[in-house]
């Protein structure tokens, strides 16, 4: 019997050596191909006998589906240099983050930035999001067993996204935001900024992720899909060592289970273009294809997919811009319409045939960033399904509005705001001058504020002047 296995992949990012060697974990199980997942990892089948195989690959992070004991973290950095993104964002500070998490991550954790469309901002239990703040972070909570998503009150920079993530999954049963404040806080010196203003998110449609493209004036980026989600380890093994050749360092995992080679450079095109020819390999499939999200190993969901994406084709419409999406289990994929199958499969009741039967939702605004999902019709076969979602496609066009935007409540709630007093903070090394706790060393007693402090003072830690000192809101831990 076999049973799915994960490699995580953190934010989906991996240079060609790391894919070689999971390619290598592949061949070694018997496999011919490799399954990507919705959180941008690697997943592949194991039967119960092979498991002692995985033991061998110690430098792979690899569990069962089934244990789920860690979450792979979710990255935007796939979309860097290819879509939208906030002007201050580089790849390296992606790559940065990232390396923070040398810890294991109980809880599922997004980092991304609000101007692109290609991976989900709130499909975590941490989700921390690009602000126009440079450097600083939104952070978004929504743990295990709570029913509403809340915000850190506060921006975290981006040096202190993996402490404050570190803290919180050392604490993932907190019941309240205070409680997780508390948990970040016990990390000294976060470089914290006051929530100045809510998160805005302006409408985008889902971009075109397949086929070569132009990157700059000297590379182009490529997009590669298969319909079944069943990579060939032997084109996946041969476009790694084309990726070593071109000096191309890293491979990304979109959650739409395809990757992205960026970098490609101008001369080298035509080896990729001969690449895909060679394994027969189509870059072209039509967008009604590219924006849907399945269960991993599922047939009947796939098959639900090329049947409804076939009358799609048939009635010559337009999907752009949405994403459609199958649930299994009560798992809600990040998508704009939802297809529910119930929980009664298919098969002869009194001798009689019962067709699969499904429910159809909708987020808000059609806009899976909500969360948020209303019933549009239940209980309907296969055949009502196909004309419920051309109508619900006709409704989505007929409200588009490019100017729309989703403005997520981000600053703390007035009367129960969390306590803090005001310090200042050094810009250069990032040590604090408390007023209420002075400087006794250098003479200044405590609740001198920090305008009172002589013009000649300098940093107690690297000497730099006033001048150097931002103020900064600190929390205050309430005491027992």
């Amino acid at each position: 019997m076999s049973h799915l296995h994960r490699v995580s992949v953190k934010g989906g990012v991996l240079s060609p050596s790391e894919l070689l060697t999971i390619i290598g974990l592949a061949r070694e199980l018997g496999l011919d191909g490799l399954h990507f997942g919705s959180r941008q990892d690697i997943i592949f089948p194991v039967r119960e006998e092979q498991e002692a195989v995985l033991s061998r690959y110690p430098r792979l992070t690899i569990e069962s589906l089934e244990a789920n004991h860690h979450a792979n973290i979710m990255c935007s950095y796939v979309a860097a240099d290819i879509f939208p993104a906030t002007a201050w964002l580089t790849s390296s500070t992606y790559l940065y983050i990232l390396e923070q998490f040398s810890f294991p991550t109980p809880l599922e954790v997004n980092i991304v930035d609000p101007q692109q469309r290609l991976v989900p901002l709130f499909t975590g239990h941490l989700n921390f999001v690009v602000s126009e703040d440079e450097d600083f972070w939104y952070l978004f909570v929504k743990l295990p067993g709570w029913t509403e998503m809340e915000t850190f009150p506060a921006l975290i920079h981006t040096w202190d996204v993996g402490r404050v993530a570190e803290a919180i999954c050392a604490a993932p049963d907190a019941e309240s935001m205070e409680e997780v404040v508390i948990a970040a806080h016990e990390n000294e010196n976060l470089n914290l900024r006051d929530v100045r203003q809510d998160l805005t998110i302006a409408f985008r449609p889902f971009p075109y992720y397949e086929g070569m493209n132009r990157l700059d004036r000297e590379h182009y980026w490529l997009g590669l899909y298969w319909r079944n989600n069943w990579y060939a380890l032997d084109f996946m093994a041969a476009a790694c060592d084309l990726c070593l050749e071109q000096r191309i360092g890293k491979l990304s995992i979109t959650p739409w289970k395809s990757f992205i080679v960026s970098g490609i450079p101008e001369k080298g095109r035509i080896r990729w273009e001969k690449l895909l020819g060679r394994f027969g390999i189509n870059a072209r499939h039509s967008s009604l294809e590219l924006n849907w999200h399945l269960p991993v190993a599922d047939g009947e969901a796939l098959e639900l997919k090329r049947y409804l994406v076939r009358e799609f084709d048939r009635r010559d419409i337009s999907t752009y811009g949405l994403t459609f999406g199958v649930s299994r289990n009560g798992d809600v994929p990040f998508t704009s319409i939802l297809v529910e199958r119930e929980e009664l499969q298919a098969g002869f009741v009194d001798g009689f045939a019962v067709r699969p039967l499904y429910t159809l939702k909708c987020a808000r605004n059609f806009d899976p960033n909500t969360r948020e999902y209303a019933e549009y019709a239940r209980r309907v076969d296969r055949s009502e399904l196909a004309e419920l979602m051309v109508e619900i496609s006709q409704l989505y066009f007929d409200q588009l509005n490019e100017e729309r935007e989703e403005t997520i409540e981000s600053k703390a709630a007035g009367p129960e705001a969390l306590p803090t007093r005001g310090v200042w903070q050094c810009e250069r090394c990032l040590s604090v001058y408390d007023p209420e706790l002075g400087e006794p060393v250098s003479g200044i007693a405590p609740g001198t504020a920090f305008s009172d402090l002589p013009e000649t003072y300098g940093c107690w830690t690297c000497g730099t002047g006033k001048e150097n000192f931002s103020a900064l809101s600190l929390f205050v831990p309430a005491m027992e």
